[in-house]
């Protein structure tokens, strides 16, 4: 549960304990102390007390009339005085006429809290032996309980402030270290994605900096890396469309003139064996036969390498591509949305283009067993969006990508583009993303 708190709150919370103990620890201090205190204050008191009684007795003892001179002291007190008389007559557990008063503002769980000890002093008066009754010291501790609230209050507001003060000093420090460390964080997350171009903000104490430091060195060397790997892969890809392209020469120039006369002889042969009558039969499979070499031999020069796409442009291949697939498979209803910018594609860009759309319908063709599938390819933004979908049975969740595919996606990646192949209600999707340079334009001239 710790564990999962954020770092402020981390710091907050033993922060704030310390504060709430050390308040209470103030508490605590005060209630122990201020008893004893007061009752240290009262005993001047206490002395004063016994002191006037004692000057009192003697007093009386040496009046020719005690009884009078115990009334004229009686009225020399001063009501207000913390010292009073208290005849005998009068119910001792009455309070006198001082004692405790709660002072304004303060509140009465505070003075519970204290706990104030009785402070009354009572001294016997007596007139020839008798007990008339007595001096009696109960102080007003009004004033004193009015101290110890002020100095609780000031307490607790030394808690408050040094809590704020501490707190703010918390923010603002964890703040300065978090930042980083969020930066630090997020610029991992977009390594780890691929992203190498977003230097991640140094700043932060010298630890955080030297992390942040040697974060944006590996991204570095990443990057480094990625396209060193991407041009590798872009060169592998070109020798591989070199060694397509003088295949499919040999296959053009070698095979094609040799079958061009095979299928020659064997039309000379069928015309003179007209008159036997016996040859024809032969001569006519092996002319079918030979039609068929020819029409493999085609089939895989388009596949080793377009030779159209240079002379009629991308969007002409393509188009030309879909019609001999619905020729293929008239069973399979192909609707296509083609962008008229595809014209101005060339190189290793529109040979990949024309490369995926053909894979993909291979597979459509061979292992969706679909009813119908749909071809579009756009240009915005820079980017060449290629999509064929098909509402076949989809691809095995074993084997997302296959020979065809991975090959298609090598070349993709030479190119710093994407292949994904998706399921989406009932509908697959092979969806392809590639770069487009913007088109520069042509010098005028003067």
């Amino acid at each position: 549960m710790w564990q999962r708190l954020s770092f402020r709150t981390q710091l907050f919370l033993p922060l704030g304990a310390s504060f709430l103990a050390a308040l209470i620890l103030g508490g605590v201090l005060l209630q122990i102390f201020a008893t004893g205190q007061l009752a240290e204050e009262s005993e001047p008191r206490r002395r004063s007390t016994e002191a006037i009684a004692a000057a009192l007795n003697n007093t009386l003892r040496a009046s020719d009339n005690p009884r009078r001179t115990l009334d004229a002291f009686v009225h020399s007190l001063d009501t207000s005085s913390d010292i009073q008389f208290r005849t005998m007559e009068v119910d001792p557990t009455a309070p006198p006429r001082g004692g405790l008063h709660k002072p304004h503002g303060v509140p009465q769980w505070f003075v519970d809290l204290l706990a104030i000890p009785d402070m009354e002093t009572a001294s016997p008066v007596m007139i020839d032996g008798k007990r008339v009754g007595d001096i009696v010291s109960a102080p007003d501790m009004s004033a004193d309980l009015f101290e110890k609230w002020i100095g609780f209050l000031a307490l607790t507001g030394l808690v408050v402030v040094m809590m704020v003060l501490t707190g703010t000093i918390a923010h603002v420090l964890t703040g300065s270290a978090l930042r980083p460390l969020r930066d630090l964080g997020e610029g991992l997350t977009r390594i780890r994605r691929g992203d190498y171009t977003r230097p991640i903000p140094v700043g932060g104490p010298a630890e955080i900096r030297q992390s942040c430091e040697e974060a944006n060195a590996l991204a570095a060397t990443l990057a480094q890396l990625n396209q060193d790997n991407r041009e590798l892969m872009h060169r592998l890809v070109s020798v591989q469309d070199d060694e397509r392209r003088d295949l499919a020469r040999e296959l053009h120039d070698e095979l094609g003139t040799l079958l061009f006369s095979i299928r020659a002889g064997t039309v000379a042969l069928a015309e003179a064996s007209q008159p036997a009558g016996h040859l024809g039969n032969s001569a006519q499979d092996l002319l079918r036969s030979v039609e068929a070499l020819q029409q493999t031999n085609r089939r895989i020069l388009d596949r080793l390498r377009p030779l159209y796409i240079g002379e009629l442009g991308l969007s002409s291949s393509v188009e030309t591509l879909l019609r001999n697939f619905r020729k293929q498979a008239p069973h399979i209803v192909l609707t296509d949305t083609l962008d008229p910018a595809l014209d101005g594609m060339d190189g290793p860009l529109a040979q990949t283009v024309y490369r995926v759309i053909q894979e993909a319908l291979t597979n459509v063709l061979r292992h969706a067993d679909a009813g119908n599938a749909h071809v579009q390819a756009t240009v915005a933004s820079e980017m060449l969006v290629i999509e064929i979908s098909d509402d076949g049975g989809g691809f095995p969740a074993d084997n997302v990508f296959g020979r065809g595919l991975t090959g298609m996606q090598e070349r993709v990646r030479a190119l710093s583009g994407s292949l994904s192949l998706l399921r989406v209600e009932d509908r697959t999707y092979v969806r392809c993303r590639l770069p487009v340079e913007p088109a520069r334009e042509a010098p005028v001239s003067g």
